[in-house]
């Protein structure tokens, strides 16, 4: 019997059978999540909270795939061209999915049509830290600094085209500032550079720059989000404190091949909901500054649809590209 075989003949087991979701194995074959960013990022702290928990529901082996670059398009271009049996699955986020299919002039894959939602995580809002050498203390200051030095503030992103990228255009575009964009791949290498000074800004995901703002090596400037985080209370939104109707929060989903079995799709979708569902997987989620909120394939595919429209009409205004 083919390992192939075997695979088929576990799914209409568990399904056949009317067995509880996560009650029985879904595969014996490694399962693959690919993170298209480079470790240390938001995706990949999502991706590892959640990897353990589903290697136990699922009774196999699930491995963490970080395949930086190209602003999410690498990873997630793998994971398109992957086989639709469930074995090699794609953490998404807002940038991957819906900012690139208009910030790119080519894109090597359509996220619409070559990938197959299956659960949407959660979210959380950025959060807009700069260097302490920047002599700004609110984001009033730094519009009014950035205006006095037009084209001399470099601000990092974790990779062209996704929400940390974004964020720092649409705040351009808003503000009517002239900064540099320096991409890297991942928000852990690009934090690391606005730690030693190479940068003076970023839009940075929660996860990875909240223990920094608190610690003092960075300073905080505002949320992006249209409300103020209970993690941080009294900072305040963008919006709020200097540059009203600014809101942009990263999100993330999970993903695999167009062309996936509407069963291994459910039983997928079933099993991450109830880990989203978990106290300590809540907590955790928590601990980073983003929510959890189970939900359909469906509506993440409407979601995902309705985000690409969203977003292509910021792209188109703030003139934003990439080759």
């Amino acid at each position: 019997m083919t390992r192939k075989t075997k695979f088929w003949i576990v799914i209409a087991i568990c399904f056949g059978a009317a067995a509880p979701a996560g009650g029985q194995g879904l595969t014996d074959k490694v399962v693959r999540v690919v993170v298209p960013f480079a470790p240390g990022g938001s995706t990949d702290i999502v991706a590892r909270i959640t990897a353990q928990k589903l290697s136990e529901r699922l009774k196999t082996q699930v491995v963490i795939d970080n395949r930086g670059g190209g602003g999410g398009n690498i990873g997630s271009d793998l994971v398109a061209k992957a086989p639709p049996d469930g074995h090699t699955l794609l953490i998404g986020t807002v940038g991957s999915l819906t900012i690139n299919p208009t910030l790119y002039k080519r894109m090597p894959y359509d996220p619409q049509k070559d990938l197959s939602p299956i659960a949407y995580f959660g979210s959380t809002p950025n959060i807009l830290v700069v260097h302490p050498s920047l002599p700004v203390k609110s984001v009033r200051e730094l519009i009014s600094f950035a205006r006095s030095k037009p084209g001399q503030l470099n601000y990092a992103s974790a990779g062209t085209g996704g929400s940390v990228h974004l964020a720092g255009e649409l705040f351009k575009s808003m503000a009517k500032v002239d900064m540099i964009h320096v991409p890297y791949k991942g928000s852990g290498p690009a934090l690391i550079d606005l730690l030693g000074g190479h940068t003076q800004l970023m839009f940075s995901t929660m996860p990875p720059a909240l223990p920094h703002a608190k610690s003092g090596r960075l300073r905080a400037l505002g949320m992006t989000g249209v409300r103020r985080s209970p993690l941080v209370p009294d900072l305040p939104t963008i919006a709020e404190s200097g540059l009203p109707g600014y809101e942009i929060t990263q999100w993330w989903g999970l993903l695999g091949p167009a062309g996936m079995s509407g069963a291994i799709v459910t039983r997928l979708n079933s099993d991450v909901n109830a880990i989203l569902q978990q106290a300590d997987v809540k907590e955790r989620f928590a601990a980073e500054g983003a929510d959890t909120a189970p939900n359909t394939p469906q509506w993440f595919a409407a979601f995902m649809k309705s985000e690409t429209v969203k977003w292509g009409k910021v792209v188109r205004a703030s003139g934003a590209t990439a080759d």
